[in-house]
């Protein structure tokens, strides 16, 4: 038979599946080290199993959660840096089931690519796992897709699916009443929201990825690259304290819109901004450009990426168990009976 007449297999069609097969091998050992109770099945099935009563639960009720990175993927594309954006998308699932009041259990990863590159994905994949081992849910099981000509070069997109449960009666938000506390969490950076205004500020500025970061002491693109904070472990530890009503992720929509849905309708919020100092990387990108208070507010976590909603007189409880789990806790306002989101001091 001529090249002419040869007949044309699936991988003359840009897809290898022997590549996606050395993937799974590859990435096996990162995925053996999510391993937790509860987990029946290994990859490869059709599906991943997993027995709540092996897990601890009696009564459970079940939370889903669903999350990409946004456009700080470009960033991660452009650099070459890719070992830590999968510890993203596992912290911007993970800890919307925090606010549930719901324990992560399993998460599965979506990736998908023009071209598979074997080493690029191992990576991907290896901080997915990372961010599994961190929040302690088992990575039971995902989606590779190469799909020719869907994506320029080297470009991808990753989505991230998770599950968790908590026992029957533990949901949150529980209701919140005017007077409860709001205290705040740090963030370690930016985290996974603004990256579009984030990138055309850096755009804007004539700056590169590999320059020096204006802000500290590190390469921007490094610097810009700081994956999310997980705040499982902590969250976990305060969800049952008495008083504890709601915690609040800072994602999209910042402090200004994300508080306000873990509150009881009709009810609003006062935050004192002088109460916490703004992040260095948050005060370069308010003047690099030219971005007012309130748009940095609603755009950006500003430097608290987790809020809990507590009475008065939980305080020193959960203050006391959040320090001994690392965290620097920060009253930063309180519920109010007004609907609306009140500002008050100078962030920026």
């Amino acid at each position: 038979m001529t090249d002419q007449n040869k007949g044309l297999s699936y991988s003359d069609a840009g897809v290898d599946i022997d590549a996606g097969n050395e993937l799974v091998e590859r990435i096996k050992p990162s995925l053996k080290k999510t391993n937790r109770a509860g987990v029946i099945s290994a990859i490869g099935g059709f599906g991943g199993l997993f027995d709540l009563k092996a897990a601890g639960y009696n009564d459970p009720i079940l939370v889903a959660a669903t999350d990409g990175v946004g456009t700080k993927l470009k960033i991660a594309i452009e650099t070459k840096k890719l070992s830590t954006i999968g510890i993203d998308l596992v912290a911007m699932c993970v800890n919307d089931l925090i606010c549930q009041g719901a324990e992560p259990l399993i998460f599965l990863d979506y990736f998908a690519t023009g071209k598979l590159n074997i080493e690029n994905a191992e990576n991907i994949i290896g901080g997915i796992a990372k961010g599994c081992e961190i929040a302690g849910c088992a990575l039971i099981g995902g989606e590779t897709a190469e799909m020719p000509k869907m994506y320029h070069g080297e470009d991808f997109d990753l989505a991230g699916f998770s599950v968790g449960a908590m026992e029957r009666g533990q949901e949150l938000p529980r209701p919140t009443d005017v007077g409860d506390i709001i205290i705040g969490l740090s963030s370690n950076g930016i985290h996974s929201n603004g990256y579009s205004l984030v990138r055309k500020i850096v755009e804007n500025t004539g700056l590169q990825w590999s320059d020096h970061a204006p802000f500290e002491d590190k390469i921007l693109g490094d610097a810009l690259l700081i994956p999310t904070k997980l705040y499982v472990k902590q969250g976990l530890k305060i969800k049952n304290i008495d008083g504890v009503k709601a915690f609040a992720h800072i994602t999209g929509g910042g402090l200004t819109e994300n508080i306000l849905r873990a509150l009881v309708r009709g009810q609003g919020i006062k935050i004192d901004l002088s109460s916490w100092i703004l992040p260095p990387v948050f005060k370069w990108l308010s003047s690099a450009g030219g971005v007012s208070q309130d748009e940095m507010l609603k755009t950006f976590n500003c430097g608290i990426g987790m809020t809990v909603i507590c009475s008065k007189a939980s305080k020193d409880t959960v203050f006391s168990v959040l320090e001994k789990n690392g965290e620097n806790p920060t009253i930063i306002g309180e519920v109010t009976d007004t609907s609306k989101v009140h500002y008050f001091g100078n962030l920026i």
